[in-house]
């Protein structure tokens, strides 16, 4: 056989094979020595191919479909420093558990470690930020060989969907001529399929819990980000059988679709109400059930490690069950749902009603908070309240999501929140937008700061190539919003020089290159009006100039009125 053939066999039964494991997508970069690959992949009219020429935009992009479907998708590039653009994302990807799967084009061996243009040393260039790493072997005509590429490619697939799910890296080498022969009909796969146990407790650790559960007099529900599959439905029922308080983080999405019956339950403003030194004391819990990781707010980290609940139990399928706190006292590796037809009917007690009721009174200084010129706060919830049911909110992380989770009360209507939280980065924010608006094909909008929106640009590329449909409200603070309320805000020296880092910049002449509807805004009534304008291009940006000092005292003040709603409550 002839080495067109041998190449054309062989990428054809890597991408049959990564098809069958469950890849549907693949993000590509041009490039020269991934061309095989990517000819191969463009060829499969079973899978569905994007382009970016960023590689450090086209990983996060490729993170947000992922995260958004919960399904392996592929990143492909040449080899160099294409490569070497992906880590962020695979950073990201490592601890938000997202299943990247990272394919790097190579120079052949003969081509490594001496000189040859566009080669780097790509073995293991992820480190620990990837679960599994392998050098592929060159194409042969050799049926072992084939054998082995099919059974290594499914074993590196299942490794990334295995809880820890996360990101692999298959690294490629190839050798030229690097063209193939598309009317060469894909070789026929040997191995069949893939089938998973599913991670059950069984009767005495229900049992076990149980006895835990029925022990707490002060029980407490924590809900971190929750996966794209999790069934919202099934745990309101649990949470209506057990009559614990349950606060949800915004990424928990247990804020939006709150059944009627459950709203007493649903505490969305846990964060202001644990500043308050009189309702922390008071509201001290005896036993914790946490699913997923720990949540945005620093003030519940805080109250959690000051209080060390007698039990704290984790539900996480992974062995590596995340404890920044030190307070994990049971860790129960099984699926939340697991948990769900566990626990007998309980009666609602006194603890969940304290917790009910200063919720309330949150949520009065939530929802009559006016605000002033050049606050955020006030536009992240006028941007909540205009936000249509069956939409999409992607948030930057640092000031953005803060503020979501301040100001997002809970909600009849169906959304769904994303951010990046694995890293809590913010870079990639504009690409992994842009990649969740693609998974799902719902009205989409952006919440992001000037800087995180520099940072990532170059993520607009991707509609020059794909059709895209995004809303990106831009906060203008003219710097690093998140600093002002950090201890380095109070020492002046060098402050906006190292934090504060003012560019002067806007982003008019940004919309105008990507032909997007543009405008500029400074009063909340202005943005109103704005949000709810027909759209009428593919990309909207609105741009809200903001102050950082009046944003810091008009938190300050809010959080102040919170405190003194409760100091009678209990």
């Amino acid at each position: 056989m002839d080495e067109r053939k041998v190449l054309t066999n062989h990428v054809l039964r890597l991408t049959q094979t990564l098809m069958q494991a469950g890849v549907k997508s693949v993000v590509i970069s041009p490039g020269s020595r991934s061309t095989p690959l990517a000819y191969a992949f463009a060829a499969n009219e079973h899978i569905q191919t994007f382009m970016q020429v960023d590689e450090r935009s086209a990983g996060y992009f490729a993170l947000g479909l992922a995260k958004a479907t919960g399904n392996p998708v592929v990143l492909l590039c040449t080899s160099g420093t294409a490569a070497s653009n992906y880590h962020p994302a695979v950073t990201e990807a490592y601890y938000a558990r997202i299943p990247l799967i990272v394919m790097t084009a190579d120079r052949p061996h003969e081509l490594r470690g001496v000189g040859a243009p566009q080669a780097i040393d790509q073995l293991n260039m992820y480190g620990k930020h990837v679960k599994f790493s392998v050098d592929l072997p060159l194409a042969e005509d050799n049926d072992e060989l084939d054998t082995f590429l099919e059974r290594h490619t499914q074993r590196a697939v299942a490794i990334a969907m295995t809880q820890p799910i996360g990101p692999i890296h298959l690294n490629i080498p190839l050798r030229e001529p690097l063209l193939i022969d598309f009317d060469r009909p894909a070789p026929s796969i040997t191995f069949m399929e893939r089938i998973v146990g599913e991670n059950e407790l069984s009767l005495p650790m229900k049992g076990q819990l149980n006895n835990l559960i029925a022990n707490a007099k002060k029980g407490l529900l924590i809900v971190g980000e929750m996966p794209i599959n999790f069934d919202k439905k099934a745990f309101w029922h649990f949470a209506k059988s057990l009559q614990w308080p349950v606060l949800c983080d915004p990424l928990s999405n247990l804020r939006s679709e709150v059944p009627t019956d459950c709203l007493h339950l649903c505490i969305a403003h846990y964060d202001a109400l644990l500043k308050s030194e009189h309702f922390a004391d008071i509201a001290v819990p005896d036993t914790v059930i946490r699913f997923g990781p720990q949540p945005v707010s620093k003030p519940l980290s805080l109250f959690l490690k000051k209080t060390k609940p007698t039990v704290y139990v984790v539900f996480d399928e992974s062995p590596e069950f995340r404890d920044s706190l030190g307070v994990v006292t049971h860790h129960v590796q099984a699926s939340p749902h697991a948990l769900f037809t566990a626990v007998d009917q309980l009666q609602r007690t006194e603890y969940a009603k304290l917790w009910a009721t200063a919720n309330q009174e949150a949520e009065q200084c939530t929802r009559h908070y006016e605000g002033t010129l050049g606050d955020e706060g006030i536009i992240v919830k006028c941007l909540l309240d205009n936000l249509p049911t069956g939409s999409d909110l992607i948030s930057s992380s640092s000031m953005p999501i803060r503020d979501l989770d301040t100001f997002f009360c809970a909600t009849e209507k169906e959304l769904m929140v994303f951010a990046n939280r694995g890293a809590n980065g913010i870079d990639g924010v504009v690409s992994t937008a842009l990649g969740i608006e693609r998974a799902r094909k719902r009205p989409t909008f952006l919440l992001i700061g000037d800087l995180a929106f520099l940072h990532d640009v170059n993520g607009l590329i991707v509609s020059r190539f794909h059709e895209t449909s995004i809303t990106i409200v831009i906060l203008n603070n003219d710097g690093g919003g998140i600093f002002s309320y950090l201890p380095q805000a109070s020492e002046s020296n060098h402050f906006e020089e190292l934090f504060g880092t003012p560019t002067g910049l806007t982003f008019e002449h940004i919309g105008a290159m990507y032909d997007a509807q543009y405008a500029s805004v400074h009063a909340k009534e202005e943005f109103v009006q704005e949000i709810q304008k027909d759209k009428v291009k593919p990309i909207r940006i609105i741009e809200v100039f903001t102050s950082r000092p009046v944003n810091v005292q008009n938190h300050r003040a809010y959080w102040a009125d919170v405190v003194e709603r409760v100091k009678t409550i209990g």
